[in-house]
């Protein structure tokens, strides 16, 4: 496995770990189950000078969400080349269930 392939993994982890965001997959959506590899990959974009992640919303306050996000993907950074590249969260769509309410948690409680 690369590093490039190896990051990609390792940020689309922490994008699943952070509840109110996924990775925004966007040839499949959320069906990725029956593709042969794990399209989610498409939700990160490295290069030399950046590092992009495509997300989902799914809970509200955005800015919480993704200062934690962030701080987590710079963890993971940390020692790489891509160390000092700059970090672009992007959310590519706010999920329903953020406008509902339904999507937040208790470290990360939805806006009504």
């Amino acid at each position: 496995m690369t590093a490039d392939a190896e990051l990609a993994e390792k940020i689309i982890a922490a994008v699943t770990a952070h509840a109110g965001l996924r990775p925004a997959a966007p040839i499949t959506g959320d069906r990725t189950g029956w593709w042969s590899f794990d399209a989610r990959k498409y939700a990160v974009g490295l290069t030399s000078t950046m590092v992009e992640v495509r997300v989902v919303a799914t809970a509200l306050p955005l800015t919480p969400l993704l200062d934690d996000l962030a701080a987590a993907i710079r963890r993971l950074l940390s020692g790489t080349r891509w160390e000092t590249a700059e970090l672009r969260l992007m959310v590519t769509e706010l999920d329903a269930a953020a406008l509902s309410g339904t999507g937040g948690d208790a470290g990360h409680p939805s806006e009504a």
